[in-house]
Formats: structure tokens, C-alpha cells, sequence
């Protein structure tokens, strides 16, 4: 049996290079509103402001940490870490959803206590405030707003973002009914509704991150099409151990033992076939191992292996 890889692979461009500067004017952004927030937030003395300086605080955490992910996957491989660092990617995205529910955890605990002691609202400050997170956050969203289609580790910083902005918006909502109506009731109810989109929106980013981490198919490729695909390739008589899985939140590796009882089929051959796997299915990381069948069964041919 030999086994072959194709070298000729078909990559697309990372996020790096356009991530990095999105990465730089949203964390700069966030940063410095998080600084006016607090300041606003003693100076008016409202508690809400506060919080919400804090749970900005988190969110640019997680940016930086989606940062350090992008850059690190730019690494080149090493001896001990033949992939390099491409997997950081979706350790990032899993922490990020992480955290984002752990903040959904933390509006969610401060919003029933409200239900039981409505707070003041504290006054203008507190929505002029919030307006102006409404901007800074959706900017900053609109930078990954692209990216966030292909790359989950932008989906990550790009619903953190929308999340911020959804909060924001929010509290400006309910500022404006407190003010009118003076029942401050309302605070708590928006802020249960805000948590509840906020929630549903993000269980698809956790979903996705772990489904990664557990080095699952990713779900723009079908597994049976894939087989079929390679089933029907010239001279292929069958085809067993076939992996499919995540290196990155960007991309896609293969592995799979091809039975081609006529011989080794030549490199052109392998070097199509890694191409068409790249065009037809965004996998740009084959490794073909080609078999004659005349030397017994492989003994990764069984029930057990797909």
C-alpha cells in the first residue's frame, strides 16, 4: 500500500491580515468606552452603567482572546506542533461562547433581582451613555460582519458586538419609558427579553464551537456526498477510514484509504482529485492513502472505522 499526500494544497486566505486591523479599532473602540462608562457611571451614580461597564470589559477580553487566536493560527508548523497553531482558532470561539453565556448568566441573575427591587433610573447620563454604545458596538460588529459567514472565531467577536449593541439598545428603550411612564418595572422586562434574544442567538455559536472541538464533520459538508464523490473516481473500487474534521474554524482536513486494485494511479491524479476536493467540498488538506487489496485486508477496515 502507499500512502500519499497532496502538497499542491488549495488554502484560502486566513483572516489575519484583514482580522487584525478589525480586531485593533474594535478592541481601541471598546476600550475607551469602557473607560467613559465608569466614569459616567460614578459620576451619575448609577449602578447600571457600572455593570455594563464591567460586562463591556469581558467582551473586549474575549476580542483580544479571538485576536491572539487569529494570529496564532498564522504560525508556521513545528516539530512538535506539525499543524501549527491553526486550532486556536476554535479553542478561542468554544471560550468566547463560553463567556458569552456566562455573561447571559449574569444579566439574567441581576435582571431578577431587579423584579424584586426595581432600581431608579439614572436619568439622561444613563441613555446618552447607551447611545453612544449602540454605535461603538455596531461599528465594531460591521468590521466582522463579513468574516463572520466563514470564520466562527469572527461569528464569535461579531455576536459578542451585536449582543453589547442589543443591550445598549435596551437600556436606551427602557430609559425613555421609565422617564415617560415612571415605572421602573420596565427596566427588568427589557432587560429579560434583551437576555432571551441574546440567548437564542448565541446557542448556534456554542453548538458549532463544540461540534469543532469534538472534531466533527463541519456542517457545509456532507459526509455521504464526500464518499460517493471519491466511490466514483476513476479506478477507485472503495473507500474505508474516511475523516473528515476541522483544523480551524477556517479550515477542513481529510484522510481516507482508497482501494485501486489497477495500481497506484500517478500523481495528476491525486493532484486533480485534491482540487476537485477543494472546489466541490472547501477541504484543502487531503491525505490519500492508496491501496492494491492484494495484501490482505487493511486493518483499519472494519465495522468500527467508517
Amino acid at each position: 500500500m502507499a500512502a500519499v499526500h497532496d502538497h499542491h494544497h488549495h488554502h484560502s486566505p486566513g483572516p489575519e491580515v484583514a482580522g487584525n486591523r478589525a480586531f485593533a479599532i474594535a478592541v481601541g473602540l471598546n476600550l475607551v468606552f469602557v473607560v467613559a462608562e465608569t466614569v459616567a457611571g460614578l459620576a451619575s451614580g448609577s449602578m447600571a452603567l457600572l455593570a455594563d461597564a464591567g460586562h463591556n470589559l469581558s467582551d473586549v477580553l474575549s476580542l483580544v482572546l479571538a485576536w491572539a487566536a487569529s494570529i496564532l493560527a498564522a504560525r508556521p508548523p513545528s516539530p512538535r506542533y506539525t499543524y501549527g497553531f491553526k486550532s486556536s482558532s476554535i479553542l478561542a470561539a468554544i471560550a468566547n461562547a463560553a463567556l458569552l453565556w456566562a455573561a447571559i448568566g449574569a444579566i439574567l441573575v441581576e435582571t431578577i433581582r431587579r423584579f424584586a427591587d426595581p432600581a431608579p433610573i439614572a436619568g439622561w447620563t444613563m441613555i446618552v451613555v447607551a447611545t453612544i454604545g449602540i454605535a461603538i458596538n455596531a461599528l465594531s460588529a460591521l468590521l466582522f460582519a463579513r468574516g463572520s459567514k466563514t470564520d466562527l472565531n469572527l461569528r464569535a467577536a461579531f455576536l459578542h458586538l451585536m449582543a453589547d449593541a442589543a443591550v445598549s439598545a435596551g437600556v436606551v428603550i427602557a430609559g425613555l419609558v421609565i422617564l415617560w411612564t415612571g415605572a421602573a418595572i420596565i427596566d427588568p422586562i427589557t432587560s429579560l427579553v434583551i437576555t432571551a434574544v441574546i440567548a437564542w442567538s448565541s446557542w448556534g455559536l456554542l453548538r458549532d464551537a463544540l461540534r469543532m472541538g469534538m472534531l466533527g464533520v463541519p456542517d457545509q459538508i456532507d459526509l455521504a456526498d464526500v464518499r460517493q464523490f471519491l466511490e466514483s473516481r476513476e479506478g477507485v473500487c472503495a473507500v474505508h477510514d474516511l475523516h473528515v474534521w476541522p483544523m480551524s474554524t477556517t479550515e477542513t482536513a481529510l484522510t481516507a484509504h482508497l482501494v485501486v486494485e489497477s495500481g497506484y494511479p500517478g500523481d495528476a491524479f491525486l493532484h486533480t482529485l485534491a482540487h476537485d476536493l477543494h472546489h466541490d467540498f472547501g477541504i484543502g488538506h487531503p491525505t490519500l492513502q492508496i491501496e492494491t487489496g492484494t495484501g490482505g485486508e487493511c486493518s483499519l477496515q472494519s465495522e468500527a472505522v467508517i
